[in-house]
C-alpha cells in the first residue's frame, strides 16, 4: 500500500476535483472490455475507502451505470474518465492519471488480461491475472 497522505486530482477541465486522505491501493492495470472501451486502451487505477474520498467540485460529474454491480464517473464537459464505484459503497477507484503529481504510488499488477486487446503485449514483468482474482 502507498503511504497515507492527502492527495488531490481532477479531470482535464477541472470541472471535477477530488481529494483523498489515508491509504491508496497500489496501481492496478485493468484490461477488461469496459475499461478498454471507456479509456481507449487499459486503465491504471488506484482506490481508497469511501470515507477517505471527498468531491471538491462535482459540477460536471456524470455517472454511467456500467453494469449491474457498478457505475463509472466521468466529466460531462471534457469527457475525462475518473472513477469506478461498486454498488456496495465501501470503496471507490480513481484512475491514477487523474491524480496530481507526485502520487508516490507504485504499480502492482494487471487484471483481466484475458480481455486485453490483441495489439497490446504486456512486458513489464508485473503479475498478470486472467480475471480479478486479487
Amino acid at each position: 500500500m502507498a503511504e497515507g497522505q492527502v492527495r488531490t486530482g481532477s479531470c482535464l477541465c477541472g470541472g471535477v476535483r477530488y481529494r483523498t486522505t489515508g491509504e491508496l491501493r497500489n496501481v492496478i492495470y485493468c484490461h477488461c472490455s469496459q475499461c478498454r472501451k471507456t479509456s481507449g486502451h487499459f486503465v491504471a487505477a488506484t482506490g481508497c475507502a469511501i470515507e477517505n474520498f471527498e468531491l471538491l467540485n462535482a459540477e460536471s460529474l456524470l455517472w454511467y451505470r456500467a453494469s449491474e454491480a457498478a457505475e463509472r464517473g466521468f466529466c460531462g464537459v471534457c469527457g475525462g474518465n475518473l472513477f469506478w464505484k461498486p454498488d456496495h459503497g465501501e470503496r471507490i477507484s480513481m484512475f491514477a492519471g487523474t491524480l496530481d503529481v507526485p502520487t508516490k504510488l507504485v504499480s502492482e499488477s494487471h487484471i483481466f488480461v484475458a480481455d486485453k486487446s490483441d495489439y497490446h503485449n504486456i512486458a513489464d514483468g508485473l503479475p498478470q491475472h486472467l480475471q480479478s482474482d486479487l
